[in-house]
């Protein structure tokens, strides 16, 4: 199963079976930073219907922003967030993608170059394969230091662990946007294709079915495709939509090509 709708997710997600998602990986419309062909969301129904078709320790990646309005941020994600945990999900890691630039640099502020991940879960995630690639400064040493107790007191480190060459990734992921390459198309807030699949390497495994109810320019759908997971996703608007089928054909014609030449 591997196939994306024309469709308003809401009302398709109401036609879903209970519990029948193992990850969503997705990035909504947010406030007004971008123009979505004119489509708004109602994102506390659609939070409220991830939680109800997402299995027991499935995850839900929701990757957000807030625009800034008269000098102040919105704070829509943390609403969003506080709401996700009136639905029943858990607040498993609030996460940070790290842009390293910014579209909409301001003259009284510091430069602003992130969006949240929060990392919604159904009870204990059921899938958790950490991506190890942070090159550890004490590598081949062995574990020292102390560990600070709650009375305050300092409590000496007696593990002899080594050390490992690389560790577990730190929760603020430093990853480039897609600003000219191969990559880009015509969507005006497409993220990076390694987002979308470092995300579901981590949060599932291989067969599981992954959904984005904004597919936009349809990374989501490629990552899962290349990483051998199911799929089924949503986008209301009919151009994007259209975007993303050929977008997706390319990529899957390019990959047969490579596997036959292999």
């Amino acid at each position: 199963m591997n196939i994306a709708y024309n469709a308003d997710c809401l009302a398709a997600m109401r036609e879903m079976e209970d519990e029948c998602i193992d990850l969503t990986v997705t990035s909504p419309p947010y406030d007004d930073i971008r123009d979505y062909n004119g489509y708004t969301f109602d994102w506390k129904a659609t939070i409220a219907e991830l939680f109800r078709i997402t299995k027991q320790g499935g995850v839900v990646v929701w990757i957000v922003n807030d625009q800034t309005v008269d000098g102040s941020e919105s704070g829509t994600s943390f609403r969003q967030a506080l709401w996700a945990k009136e639905c029943g999900f858990n607040l498993h890691d609030t996460m940070i993608w790290d842009k390293n630039g910014t579209p909409f640099p301001d003259s009284n502020r510091y430069l602003p170059c992130f969006e949240y991940m929060f990392i919604f879960s159904k009870g204990s995630p059921k899938s958790t394969h950490f991506i190890e690639d942070r090159k550890n400064t004490y590598a081949g040493v062995k574990s020292h230091g102390t560990w600070r107790q709650k009375d305050g007191s300092i409590k000496p480190n007696t593990s002899t662990a080594v050390y490992a060459d690389y560790g577990r990734r730190f929760n603020i992921w430093e990853i480039p946007p897609v600003m000219s390459s191969i990559e880009r198309t015509g969507h005006p807030a497409q993220f990076p294709l390694r987002l979308a699949s470092d995300h579901i390497r981590t949060w599932s495994d291989e067969g599981d079915t992954v959904l984005d109810p904004f597919l936009g320019s349809g990374t989501t759908r490629i990552a899962a495709y290349d990483l051998n997971r199911q799929f089924i996703g949503y986008e209301i608007s009919e151009e994007y939509f259209r975007l993303q089928e050929e977008r997706f054909a390319r990529h899957t014609a390019q990959t047969s090509l490579f596997i036959d030449e292999f």
